[in-house]
């Protein structure tokens, strides 16, 4: 069932969207809307799985006396979530929830038991704050759509220890990081002109066709 649902493939994405990650923690609603009000803000898929991965290896350390084949029941409702949650049935997917956090409860009063219903409740709260950014994640794949940001992440943290290590040469300090990146979103805003002017008021941005003179 869950052999042809990629765990944080991404394909290029046609048009314009954010893939989000936040937490089980209460958000202003209108955060999104300021960040980009034109945007699509989704729950990224790869952070969806891995916290079912961790959820996997929990449910696999959990054993009873009662129920010898708990843990094989507990690896079927894992997999029924993220095959729920890949073709984005949040109601079904949170129906899971409840189910896998009543065999957790009803295990032995273990610390393994202790853990895995407070990460399973954890889980639920998760999607239930996220539910609106959750979509179809089966359709957006199969279209070609972006459904995670992972291979981002991963440049970013890549560039970021490569530069901020004590090994590094000219590495950049903590500082110095911020500030490069507060220009490069200002560039990629097409704003830094505008600050240019601003500190200095004789400034006159270049046009694209002086640019494109000169390069040539």
């Amino acid at each position: 069932m869950t052999s042809s649902i990629p765990d944080h493939r991404t394909l290029p994405t046609t048009s314009k969207r954010i893939s989000d990650r936040v937490n089980d923690q209460p958000r202003d609603p209108a955060l999104p809307l300021y960040l980009n009000p034109h945007a699509e803000h989704l729950l990224d898929w790869f952070h969806v799985t891995m916290r079912l991965t961790v959820l996997n290896q929990m449910a696999k350390s959990v054993r009873s006396r009662d129920n010898p084949n708990l843990t094989t029941e507990l690896g079927q409702e894992l997999e029924r979530l993220k095959w729920y949650l890949w073709h984005g049935n949040v109601l079904l997917a949170l129906q899971t929830i409840t189910h896998l956090q009543l065999d957790a409860d009803c295990g032995d009063d273990s610390s393994e038991h202790r853990k895995l219903s407070k990460a399973v409740a954890e889980f639920g709260g998760y999607i239930r704050t996220n539910a609106t950014s959750i979509p179809n994640y089966g359709e957006r794949f199969r279209a070609g759509e972006t459904i995670s940001s992972a291979f981002v992440e991963s440049a970013v943290n890549q560039v970021v220890s490569k530069r901020m290590v004590k090994k590094q040469q000219m590495r950049w300090t903590p500082r110095g990081a911020h500030l490069l990146l507060q220009v490069r979103t200002r560039v990629l805003n097409n704003d830094l002109a505008t600050e240019f002017q601003r500190w200095y008021p004789a400034f006159v941005a270049p046009s694209p066709s002086t640019n494109a003179e000169r390069a040539a």
